[in-house]
């Protein structure tokens, strides 16, 4: 069975009290530049892969998308999404990403935030993405960073102060599970290497648009002085390619 943290009461309640849980895209810090990324919802079938609240299916269909699908094996974070939904073409599906499955060449767009560093099997969800794409559909998809993915824990090294020193990154080339601590909570996530993403999307016929590594702007970093520490290693990967 897939690991299901956010239907766990303790988890989601911590989960739903992040600023991007309260607020929505405009309180995620990279999305700003994943939002450049994406291509123009107007008229388009769109797929949203581990949707969560179902913020970036809302966008969609607020931007023009003429259908929105909604994946997420989280029943409770899908009945938050169902109480925000406002549109009547966004449909949700209560299933995994690894699970979840589609007629060829349906889609114009797939995104995905923040999910396939929960998923094990990335090379056969790649492989399915793109036979439900279009000829010129587009991917776009954040995952957690290699570098902050890679040692497992994802916390800094301290000294004895409890000032940070550095962090650690270990083990890069070892891909697989990791046991991590989210929100104080162990998790189970999937390490892959910056060339394992790449070379998969290569792999399967993606064309590379785009590849951004987010930081705060000046601008965050003046309403969150607590972010700076955010510049000293990459947290998020975010990739856009087309069929």
């Amino acid at each position: 069975m897939k690991e299901n943290k956010y239907d766990d009461e303790t988890f989601l309640e911590k989960y739903k009290n992040m600023p991007r849980s309260i607020y929505g895209l405009d309180a995620a810090g990279e999305w700003q530049i994943f939002k450049s990324m994406l291509p123009s919802f107007s008229g388009k079938k769109v797929l949203d892969l581990g949707c969560g609240f179902g913020w970036h299916c809302c966008y969609a269909a607020e931007h023009g998308a003429a259908t929105v699908y909604g994946v997420d094996i989280s029943k409770k974070m899908l009945e938050i999404a169902h109480e925000k939904n406002i549109f009547n073409n966004i449909v949700y599906i209560n299933t995994s990403i690894e699970e979840v499955s589609f007629e060829p060449d349906y889609f114009d767009i797939i995104l995905s935030s923040l999910a396939f560093h929960y998923v094990a099997q990335f090379d056969e969800v790649i492989k399915k993405i793109y036979t439900w794409l279009h000829t010129n559909g587009i991917f776009v998809f954040s995952v957690e960073h290699p570098v902050f993915t890679s040692e497992g824990k994802q916390d800094w090294h301290y000294d004895e102060q409890g000032n940070i020193l550095h962090w650690p990154v270990d083990n890069y080339f070892m891909e697989g599970p990791r046991e991590a601590i989210f929100l104080g909570e162990k998790m189970t996530k999937y390490h892959r290497t910056l060339a394992a993403y790449l070379k998969t999307l290569l792999k399967y016929g993606f064309t590379i648009i785009d590849i951004n590594e987010p930081k705060p702007t000046p601008e965050l970093l003046q309403k969150h002085p607590d972010w700076k520490n955010e510049l000293r290693r990459p947290m998020m990967l975010l990739i856009s390619v087309k069929k």
